[in-house]
């Protein structure tokens, strides 16, 4: 039984149905807002209770290093040195929802890609997928093959801007030395185990390797984002926002060139993602095996959606009809983790149990009055919500910002109305749990882990082992990112492998002809960005766009709260985090809630900032997304 929340159950076929005799079975029940700051107190000793709190407003706006438009507003309680309540506002309509409006369904695939600048490409990938699955066909095995390494490539250029220039850091000497200066002193006299590695021979080595702007590990994130770049022109001619992406794979010429120049930069990745998971557990491992409270730091419930990634060239063929059996050939598996149980690997089951709210965000509900949803099903019978992508409408309503009303321009997704994150971690447990890999000499999923083997290249062949964490917390965020580039180098090598083997049998074809259906279509693109979970749903008639409506990995984690008053994931993981500067009250600089919100690598549509003395001017740029202090 998959879902506990909303009133979906399975006869004895595994088919799924609205449980009988509720008249309203999606219906909401709103909860009064409750008071965090109170229920954190409780959470205190008696003698902590009899004293009057020392309670402090937080806010930062804009969230520095990080993709875009972030404002965050926390309350911290001096006395236990505790957040206590937050709001994780995005402070940026952009509606490429409504731009898409009555267009040609085939401009949704550029028009997408312009929603970001860090990863333009999923969304141009994840269009071409709904696409193809409107329109009815199915691209030849290399497009697939194609297509694969290009996302490979642009995770290769997301993950070192994350784990270098944006989250990289708040653990360097520079920050920690204003917040927690004991702890420089400890990490100079510090070995660091994994030095044969990455070379560092101290904690406060790597410290000051990720000073911004001078630290060595700072500037060889910038090399290998230009190196992930150069392999995503190979598979797609341009980066970001590629133009050849198309229904039905890619309009790219390739060629053994192609391949083998890919196959050369993906050797320095190799050695890039050993030194990578060394650095990161000897970072992670240093402030934990320190002090253990950095555990509860970004702490929050083993509760995620992924919706895999990287499908099965043989496998494939973008029906609806077929979606659990080639999202069950996905080199990254789709799933959902409650509570840290793997419930399903279907797409059928995560897809209808997704719904979106609104009680917290600027629009208008659009179920008011509308009656029977417009699709109480999908096409194989499984039960939609009202709430549900294909039902949804985006009807923009902004107005002044009230935490007990609306605060936010993200929408809350829920899933059985449990609040879920997403990430490049998340999807290696998915995959870690299910098991279900294809066969391949890269990577084994252990159930509680990840084995990969990178070949050799400048570094020895070299086997690492990523342990599904026991705590979800901001520190196995930044360190699962660090084996997700070694994880995605493995599957790299196994596309790249399937690529030279297509192209050696004469199966060069990387795209299938089509013509732009006039009936009525309605479906849904399933992938991942960077940052994880990524859908696009869908509904066209008479060759244009009905409605069209993008979820990504930010809306997720960056989500208000919801009908039920349950914050979403920034705000879950802010509540409850220790505040461990060593400072006094006065000087405290808020790094541990910092910590907290990059480790999630937010991603908001990029704006610029400027402090005039007299206000605020808010200016759009799009541009890399960097957003750099």
């Amino acid at each position: 039984m998959c879902f506990k929340n909303l009133p979906i159950t399975f006869d004895e076929n595994g088919k799924a149905r609205l449980v009988e005799g509720i008249g309203d079975p999606y219906a909401l029940s709103l909860a009064e807002p409750r008071d965090f700051v109170r229920a954190a107190m409780d959470r205190r000793s008696a003698g902590a209770l009899a004293a009057p709190p020392q309670l402090r407003e937080w806010s930062i706006d804009p969230v520095t290093r990080v993709a875009g438009a972030l404002a965050v507003h926390t309350v911290l309680d001096l006395g236990s040195r505790t957040a206590v309540d937050a709001h994780s506002m995005a402070m940026l309509f952009r509606g490429y929802e409504i731009i898409l409006q009555g267009r040609d369904p085939r401009d949704a695939i550029d028009i997408s890609s312009r929603a970001c600048g860090v990863c333009g490409g999923v969304h141009a990938t994840v269009s071409s997928l709904a696409i193809e699955m409107a329109f009815g066909i199915q691209p030849p095995p290399l497009g697939v093959c194609v297509r694969n390494l290009g996302e490979v490539a642009e995770m290769f250029y997301d993950h070192p801007l994350h784990l270098g220039l944006l989250a990289g850091p708040d653990y360097s000497t520079a920050v920690v030395s204003v917040t927690n200066p004991e702890l420089v002193d400890l990490a100079a006299n510090t070995l660091a185990p994994h030095a044969d590695v990455h070379g560092y021979v101290t904690v406060k080595d790597l410290m000051d390797a990720l000073n911004p702007l001078e630290g060595s590990i700072y500037l060889e994130s910038l090399e290998y984002t230009r190196i992930a770049r150069k392999m995503c022109t190979l598979m797609y001619g341009k980066y970001p926002h590629p133009s050849t992406l198309v229904p039905g794979g890619v309009s790219t010429t390739v060629s053994t060139t192609t391949f083998n120049e890919y196959y050369a930069n993906l050797g320095k990745i190799f050695d890039y993602a050993k030194r990578l998971a060394g650095i990161w557990d000897d970072i992670c491992d240093f402030f934990l095996h320190t002090n253990p409270g950095y555990s509860d730091v970004g702490y929050r419930p083993s509760n995620l959606i992924q919706t895999g990634i990287w499908d099965d060239p043989g496998t494939y063929d973008a029906t609806y009809a077929n979606i659990d059996v080639w999202g069950h050939a996905r080199y990254s598996a789709p799933g959902i983790i409650k509570d840290g149980e793997l419930l399903t690997t279907k797409i059928t089951e995560i897809n209808m149990g997704i719904e979106e709210f609104v009680e917290h965000s600027y629009y208008d509900d659009w179920t008011t009055g509308n009656g029977q949803a417009r699709f109480p099903t999908d096409a194989l019978g499984n039960p939609l919500s009202p709430y549900h992508a294909w039902n949804k409408e985006t009807i923009p309503r902004p107005e002044g910002k009230n935490f007990k009303e609306k605060y936010s321009w993200s929408t809350a997704p829920r899933w059985d109305r449990t609040t879920m994150e997403t990430g490049v971690y998340g999807r290696m447990w998915t995959t870690a749990m299910a098991q279900q890999l294809p066969d391949n000499p890269y990577i084994e999923a252990t159930g509680d882990g990840l084995r990969m083997l990178l070949p050799a290249h400048d570094l020895p062949e070299t086997e690492l082992f990523w342990k599904v964490p026991e705590k979800l917390n901001a520190f196995e965020r930044n360190r699962g990112r660090a084996y997700g580039v070694a994880f995605t180098a493995a599957i790299g090598m196994i596309c790249l492998m399937q690529a030279f083997d297509y192209w050696r049998k004469g199966e060069t074809k990387v795209s299938t002809s089509f013509k732009v259906p006039r009936d009525e279509r309605v479906s849904m693109g399933v992938w991942e960005a960077g940052r994880g979970y990524l859908t696009h749903h869908m509904h066209m008639d008479k060759g244009r766009l009905l409605n069209y409506q993008i979820n990504t990995p930010s809306t997720w984690n960056a989500s208000p709260r919801d009908p039920f008053d349950n914050p979403g994931p920034y705000e879950q993981a802010i509540v409850g985090t220790p505040i461990l500067e060593s400072v006094p009250d006065d000087d405290i600089k808020g790094i541990d809630i910092l910590r907290t919100i990059r480790s999630f690598d937010p991603c908001m549509p990029c704006t610029t900032h400027m402090d005039t003395g007299r206000g605020v001017i808010t200016r759009e740029v799009n541009s890399c997304g960097c957003t750099l202090e």
